[in-house]
């Protein structure tokens, strides 16, 4: 089959869509993205706001991703960085910890900080020292348990893990009970220790942007919803049929596809709550963690200690809800509101927005970093792709992206030998 006539369509413009057309592009092909919304980026978006710069959802990049060391041009994304530590509200008080061997300003805080034992200090030595040494492959061929229980294991403190790893990584994997896989804990706490957290000058969103400005053979159709696929058609919702050699699904798939509508894919949800505030109480580019077990802020993030491109006139404070509640916007805020002054003494009066995120991260089990063909080919010429393919991660979106379309060349590659013989 011609390159030129082959016709290769992508369901979803988020990252995993955008890698998987980057390479197809990259031999020969041009790929149709099919897209529901109205711009690329899926999960990875940014609006402003009053002029303010709001990711939808409080969301970083961790340099050390190989996948975005690959397919990123960081300098352009003009990252700025989080520095290697947290501040922590308990009990009134406020105290910072970190890594103060890639931030010298965090060392003598760390080292008077009450926050874990003299033990639970040498210990975290031993897990920066214990995953440097393990490859990402090791790690994601390991047992599996919960990453409370990992930490429980590797003989950390209550007190350590109550007041900074369950408020840390209960962000990150959007759960409060630290139930998520300890490979991705093992994953994620390695790529911290490799680089650092960042968020790019224009918000999150300029990844997927950066992306999309390097495609130069797809096309694009924005605001055209599918109902289902099937081998060799594509249906439209408004009833046009597509013929399609190929389709890598880049969302959810659970509702396209006829032999996975009793597999629907479960998710993590959280509520992300912006406010405006008059001044900074952490002036440095740290997350705040909220250590009150029965406290429903899980962190906050002054953005406006960051760099970015669009600014309002005030400080932008970001609120992060991970454990689920009944409360209506309303009564959210309120209650976010009286934390914000109890727990952190912030006083967050004006609301700019409040994101409702149901479908925030993968729920998953089996947590993995690569996958076999035969269980990313759903049916003859159907690939998928997202992080919902290995683990929730953007690293896990770009990774499942290009090998769903490597998948789709080493097809195109067999069909061609089998028709020359």
């Amino acid at each position: 089959m011609n390159k030129q006539d082959c016709k290769i369509h992508i369901i979803g413009a988020g990252v995993s869509g955008l890698i998987a057309s980057k390479v197809l592009e990259n031999h020969g092909y041009k790929p149709v993205i099919i897209e529901a919304t109205d711009r690329v980026g899926g999960r990875v978006k940014t609006d402003i706001v009053d002029g303010y710069q709001l990711d939808r959802g409080f969301q970083v990049l961790l340099t050390a991703y190989p996948s975005a060391q690959k397919y990123l041009n960081f300098e352009a994304l003009e990252l700025q960085h989080f520095l290697p530590g947290a501040t922590i509200f308990n009990n009134g008080s406020r105290k910072t910890i970190g890594d103060p061997l890639r931030e010298i300003s965090l060392l003598f805080p760390t080292l008077l900080s009450d926050i874990g034992t003299f033990s639970d200090k040498l210990k975290i030595l031993k897990l920066n020292s214990l995953l440097r040494k393990t490859s990402i492959t090791e790690i994601f061929y390991k047992p599996e348990k919960t990453t409370l229980q990992y930490l429980i294991d590797f003989g950390f403190s209550q007190d350590i893990i109550t007041l900074f790893f369950k408020p840390f990584f209960s962000g990150i994997f959007l759960e409060p009970n630290l139930g998520t896989s300890s490979r991705m804990f093992e994953f994620v706490y390695k790529m911290f220790g490799k680089g650092f957290a960042t968020l790019p000058k224009a918000g999150i969103e300029a990844i997927p942007m950066q992306l999309k400005s390097n495609l130069k053979q797809t096309t694009f159709k924005f605001n055209t919803k599918v109902k289902s696929v099937d081998t060799g058609t594509i249906l439209l919702e408004n009833g046009a049929e597509l013929q399609s050699d190929y389709t890598i699904i880049a969302t959810d798939a659970s509702s396209l596809l006829v032999n996975l509508k009793k597999q629907e894919t479960q998710w993590k949800s959280c509520d992300t709550l912006y406010f405006e505030t008059s001044t900074r109480i952490i002036n440095k580019p740290l997350i705040g963690l909220i250590a009150k077990e029965d406290a429903l802020i899980n962190n906050i993030f002054y953005h406006t200690s960051i760099s970015s491109k669009s600014r309002g006139a005030k400080e932008l404070l970001s609120v992060t809800v991970v454990k689920e509640h009944n409360l209506s916007s309303e009564a959210l805020k309120t209650r976010v509101q009286q934390e914000l002054h109890q727990y952190c003494g912030i006083e967050a009066h004006a609301l700019i927005k409040h994101y409702v995120i149901p479908k925030a991260l993968p729920k998953l089990d089996e947590l993995q970093y690569e996958r076999p063909i035969s269980e990313i080919e759903k049916t003859s010429g159907v690939f998928l792709a997202g992080d919902t393919q290995l683990n929730g991660s953007l690293n896990a979106a770009m990774m499942s992206g290009e090998l769903a379309a490597l998948n789709v060349l080493q097809s195109l590659k067999s069909s061609l030998t089998n028709s020359e013989t």
